[in-house]
């Protein structure tokens, strides 16, 4: 596995494992096998490990802290702050807004170390952008994790490109992670630019369009009752077909290429900069194996172009996220 940059210091997989499915929003799990999983990326040469405090909640950070702590100095981990927990209810505690302000930032890394069990957070992210709080204010706390050796490097998830630039200017932003794939390409508008100005690496979340561009989910049936993906518009209804028929051009390219619609499709997400690493996720040995294995794929200029021309935006069905959740976007 190739290796790229994101930032100055971080050098990780050209793809990473993003690790939510293994305890949270996609149905039953099964941690032996994410166990597996994990060891078998290592195996792989993937070196990049991305969860959150609110996966599970907690209980993927645990999961991680188990399954790497034998090859931690081999991998680089990143995790995220920025919701509210209500631990009110019975049950896991639920995700009730976004909460950054400073001393709540210090309060979650210092859990996440405990459930990580280690000594550093390689990436420490702000989850979503707290309007209630200055971006300031949150980077200058997250700089002083760093600066106590508690985190390595800095990033953000969903920011808008001005807020980029602020919390560059406080402490330097080694990656900025967003939705991003064929069929989400919001970044294009500003958010790379600004990425790529400031050298900061950009990690696209769901490259594979949480599954969808797989082409293995023919039906909203092929999704458990509990599966977060039933709640999003692309998945729904009317949407789904449309968009399934978008799909089924991808798997006859893919085919004509002797390659899976999934490697295809992240090979597309790869080929467009050498500052992007793409973070799929895996629950299963095979699916792994297969998005490891498209760090290898070339695609020629017209390849890219024919490909993005497949699956444009503009003809996407759905929004990616409810309007809530959407709101939460590009601040």
């Amino acid at each position: 596995m190739k290796n790229r940059k994101l930032g100055k210091d971080l050098t990780v997989s050209a793809v990473g494992l993003g690790c939510m499915g293994m305890s949270f929003a996609y149905g039953a799990t099964d941690d032996a096998q994410s166990i597996k999983t994990l060891h078998r990326a290592v195996d792989l040469g993937v070196t990049f490990f991305d969860t959150a405090e609110t996966y599970g909640p907690f209980t993927n950070e645990q999961l991680l802290g188990r399954a790497l702590k034998p090859v931690r100095d081999r991998v680089v981990i990143a995790t995220k702050f920025g919701f509210k927990l209500d631990h009110t209810k019975s049950g896991p505690a639920s995700m009730v807004g976004v909460d950054s302000r400073p001393e709540h930032v210090k309060e979650v890394a210092e859990a996440s170390l405990k459930r990580l069990d280690t000594d550093v957070i390689d990436l420490f992210y702000q989850h979503r952008v707290d309007p209630n709080v200055p971006i300031e204010d949150t980077v200058g706390a997250m700089a002083d994790l760093v600066k106590a050796g508690k985190v390595r490097a800095l990033g953000l998830s969903e920011a808008g490109a001005a807020t980029i630039r602020r919390a560059h200017a406080v402490h330097p932003i080694a990656a900025v992670q967003s939705e991003y794939s064929l069929w989400s390409r919001e970044p294009e508008n500003d958010v790379l630019a600004t990425c790529r100005e400031l050298g900061i690496g950009f990690v696209p979340y769901s490259p594979l369009g949480r599954g969808f561009l797989t082409g293995a989910i023919r039906q909203t049936d092929d999704l458990s009752s509990d599966d977060f993906r039933r709640s999003l518009p692309r998945f729904q209804s009317e949407n789904f077909d449309a968009n399934a028929l978008l799909v089924a051009k991808l798997q006859a390219l893919a085919e004509e290429k002797g390659v899976t619609a999934a490697q295809l499709a992240l090979a597309w997400v790869l080929h467009q900069g050498d500052d992007i690493v793409p973070i799929p996720g895996a629950r299963k040995l095979h699916h792994l194996e297969q998005n490891a294995a498209a760090a290898d794929i070339a695609l020629s200029a017209k390849d890219v172009k024919e490909l993005g021309d497949i699956i444009t935006p503009e003809i996407v069905a759905g929004k990616r996220y409810s309007d809530a959740s959407l709101a939460m976007t590009n601040i």
